[in-house]
């Protein structure tokens, strides 16, 4: 059986808004592939023995004859815990154990037309289409078996992997397989249960991978055993996008287990028989380096850059009897994924393959035969995305792929190239620093006639695009028209404030960029919310009640009232103690934040953090939980303490040491989650938790100290 199946639709959000069309495309194993159905031929749906790898599909639900169901998935696994997500669906709608659910993720292909991994869509788009695969799955195995008992279907029900008959006969899934396979239509409802009758689905589980993680045996990138696979690193420049001029490799060369040295469009790699003996052969490197094209830049240029390009302040509305001002500035930001970049690549005279934990492996595809001079064949080279330690955006970008592909090439052998953590920090693709102006003009009797806030922020690239070929292209000819397209798509405010404008000002600066949590939200809804706090005190009126009074959205008015309710905002608090609230509506998610914070030590510390989400349905509550806690510490981390710092077109940070995360003796000592649900839609999790929770924290520490928070980190010993 296949491991992947190729699509040619996105799947949709939600079973409600999309018609769905299953079909069985195997035998003798039972699978179902799911996509949209939207002037699909019906002869095309109901032909049976149509090869997978000739068939477009979104995904695929398969029930072998050992009992085993097998999901296929054009996703990856990067910790925010799909895989139980997608486990819980399947067995879910086919009345089997979790255990019983295999999840596997699918190579890349063309003819899935996404396969990117992020935008918290993971589950927005596929829980629809899988729900629809394992529903069809369990009529057709229950048809079966009322043909083969000689009863009627709908006397049969489903329970723990089998299918039974009210007189006590049973008969398990890996047993009827074969026969529901060749089920020409299921004479039971094929449709998906309504959540009212879920069991599985919306209860508290831990992940299905967790112990293969905790005990070692989840397998990740460099965990991989591919024969003759050389361990390789590489020799960077001192500042970014620098270049080889010459280098000198003989000692290097004959030291012990150097297998080769590959000089790269990005610096000399090493391989050697052990990563021990590759790390000490590439630090006896003798080269010469030309400077990257921002060596000219160092923070205090970049944020006079920023600033210049907020321009002149606009006009007020008529009647405007004065206007409130904010200003706020954001650092670079490294994503810091607890596994840095790495791949295994195997390259021959026709052929390639590549092992990694990418985010869009068909993006990785066209870069790597792109670098191997394949532009026009890219079926050359099979990607197979692999379980990764984080990604957050950063594994969009494939300079590990392509680097590994070029070295293996190079070599005649394959590779097991490793990024060190120095390499992630300084070499990376970053979140771009930004400027902010915000303007609410008022007038008469404390009522808001107009809201401008102009962001200057560096381009964004979206190479990849959005996971599709179109706007790859258009990501990579026009990356300014990509950026600023997403930024017009994506930001909006959720109040009545009159007339309301938001603008880009994208800033050309020769710095990495890309897509970090939340993207643009990361930084302009933050900056919002900051500032509907600084409106509230200029209209001397509580954050809370402005929020209530202006909010648009119902969803956010009820998880903006969760929070205050089980935060208990406005009740007393010590001197030097305060909270902040604020919201964020997003990928079809809404969530409040409540923080409490301690001022008294001179250093804000975390006492509490108090989160409601409306998600719609929540597949799993202790992963979207688990989630939302990751996403309040990473907004910790980056209001306090870190951010990166440009000295003459280098980073500075180059680890943990001086990348001030925060450690586990920062965390406050609770992130209560409450779920808030208003419909069965799904909803992302992923980015939600990060805008709010940082725009929060720094409402806080403005109530406990009376000093609106307006550069960030907050507390950078780097300036």
């Amino acid at each position: 059986m296949a491991d992947t199946l190729p699509t040619d639709a996105a799947p949709p959000s939600g079973l409600d808004r999309r018609k769905f069309l299953t079909w069985l495309v195997a035998s003798p194993t039972l699978m179902i592939a799911a996509r949209l159905a939207l002037d699909v031929p019906s002869a095309q749906a109901a032909e049976p023995s149509a090869a997978p790898e000739d068939t477009p599909l979104n995904l695929y639900v398969a029930v072998r004859t050992d009992g085993r169901v097998i999901a296929t998935l054009p996703r990856t696994e990067m910790g925010q815990g799909i895989t139980t997500a997608v486990s819980m669906l399947v067995a879910e709608e086919l009345d089997t154990g979790l255990d019983a659910v295999d999840v596997l993720t699918a190579d890349a292909d063309p003819r899935w037309l996404i396969q990117l991994t992020g935008l918290s869509s993971s589950m927005r788009y596929l829980a629809g289409p899988l729900r629809a695969a394992a529903a069809e799955a369990r009529a057709r195995l229950v048809t079966a078996a009322a043909h083969r008992w000689r009863v009627l279907a709908l006397t049969l029900t489903t329970a723990q992997g089998e299918v039974r008959a009210p007189d006590g006969r049973r008969l398990g899934y890996g047993e009827l397989a074969e026969d529901a396979a060749r089920v020409l239509l299921p004479e039971v409802s094929p449709l998906p249960k309504p959540p009212s009758k879920y069991t599985v689905v919306g209860q508290p589980t831990g992940r299905v991978d967790a112990r293969a993680i905790v005990t070692g045996a989840a397998r990740f990138t460099l965990d991989l055993d591919i024969p003759d696979a050389v361990p390789t690193v590489v020799a960077r420049p001192p500042t970014l996008l620098g270049t080889v001029l010459s280098f000198n490799a003989s000692t290097a060369r004959a030291m012990p287990g150097v297998v080769g040295v590959v000089q790269l469009p990005t610096g000399v790699a090493v391989a050697a028989r052990t990563f021990a003996q590759a790390f000490a052969a590439r630090d006896a490197l003798q080269v010469t380096w030309a400077p990257g094209p921002a060596s000219h830049l160092s923070d205090a240029n970049i944020r006079t850059r920023l600033r210049d390009a907020i321009g002149p302040r606009p006009l007020p509305p008529l009647f405007t009897t004065r206007v409130v001002e904010g200003r706020f500035d954001f650092p670079y930001l490294a994503h810091a994924p607890m596994e840095t970049q790495s791949c295994v690549a195997r390259v021959t005279n026709d052929a390639a393959e590549i092992w990694s934990g990418v985010q869009d492996p068909k993006f990785a595809r066209s870069q790597v035969a792109g670098a191997l001079g394949w532009a026009l064949t890219p079926q050359r080279v099979t990607v197979h995305p692999i379980r990764a330690g984080g990604g957050f955006g950063r594994r969009f970008f494939t300079e590990a792929a392509v680097e590994a592909a070029l070295i293996s090439r190079a070599l005649g052998q394959p590779v097991k190239l490793m990024w060190s953590r120095n390499d992630e920090m300084r070499h990376g693709h970053y979140r771009p620093a930004s400027h902010h102006r915000i303007l609410a003009s008022l007038g008469p009797n404390g009522s808001i006639l107009g809201w401008q806030h102009r962001a200057a922020i560096p381009t964004v690239e979206f190479p990849h695009g959005f996971g599709d070929l179109l706007t790859s292209l258009l990501g990579q000819a026009l990356p300014d028209v990509t950026s600023a397209v997403f930024f017009a798509l994506t930001q909006h405010v959720p109040y009545q404030f009159g007339w309301v404008a938001q603008e880009l000002a994208e800033v050309p600066l020769p710095i990495p960029t890309a897509s970090f949590r939340s993207v643009f939200t990361s930084q302009v809804g933050v900056a919002n919310e900051i500032f509907v706090d600084q409106l509230a005190r200029e209209l001397q009126k509580d954050p809370v009640e402005l929020r209530r009074s202006r909010l648009t959205s119902r969803r956010l008015k009820a998880v903006l009232e969760r929070v205050v309710l089980e935060g208990g905002w406005g009740r007393a608090l010590p001197p030097g103690v305060a909270q902040g609230v604020a919201v964020l509506e997003e990928w079809d998610s809404a969530i409040a934040h409540l923080v409490e914070v301690d001022v008294t030590s001179g250093t804000p510390r975390v006492l509490r953090v108090v989160i409601a989400a409306d998600v719609g349905l929540p597949i799993n509550p202790k992963g979207i939980e688990a989630q939302l806690q990751g996403a309040a510490l990473d907004a910790m981390s980056t209001t306090l303490s870190a951010g990166l710092h440009i000295d003459a077109g280098a980073v500075r940070e180059g680890s943990f040491a001086d990348y001030r995360w925060l450690r586990m003796k920062h965390a406050p000592a609770s992130i209560d989650v409450h779920l808030v649900r208003s419909d069965d839609r799904v909803g992302g999790v992923g980015e939600l938790g990060y805008p709010s929770a940082a725009a929060a924290l720094a409402n806080a520490i403005a109530r406990a100290t009376g000093t609106m928070p307006t550069r960030f980190p907050i507390l950078d010993e780097g300036v």
